[in-house]
């Protein structure tokens, strides 16, 4: 017959034993994403005005985030600016809040998770 005690005493030694092995295992390397932010002007607005907007907001020192990689920064005639950028999956949400407190007001913005194709697309365009 198992007694209570022998059950706590298992789960203990489980316990104790599941702590040592996170410990000694390597730590993992933070994965990362990349999101494309289409900064989409309001064409309600003058560039001035969109600047000044920005400069109030004290949208370059909010964005791009720390810990964001620039992969291409575009101004598409149009529509605005695009924006690729890597950041470390945790950082999503910090990266959220500087758009919204750097860029809201200015810009209607749009944000796209983003994968680079041009690897995919040169296998498949290789010649036999």
């Amino acid at each position: 017959m198992i007694t209570k005690k022998a059950i706590v005493l298992a789960m203990g030694m489980l316990l104790a034993g599941w702590r040592a092995e996170a410990q000694t295992r390597p730590a993992t390397p933070r994965d990362s994403v990349m999101i494309t932010i289409f900064l989409k002007h309001q064409q309600d607005k003058s560039l001035d005005s969109i600047q000044a907007i920005q400069k109030r907001n004290k949208f370059l020192e909010r964005f791009p985030i720390k810990s964001a990689r620039v992969v291409s920064w575009y101004v598409m005639m149009g529509i605005g600016q695009v924006v690729t950028v890597k950041i470390p999956g945790n950082d999503l949400r910090e990266l959220n809040l500087s758009i919204e407190r750097g860029a809201w007001g200015a810009y209607n913005t749009e944000f796209y998770p983003t994968y680079d194709y041009v690897p995919v697309w040169k296998e498949m365009t290789k010649k036999p």
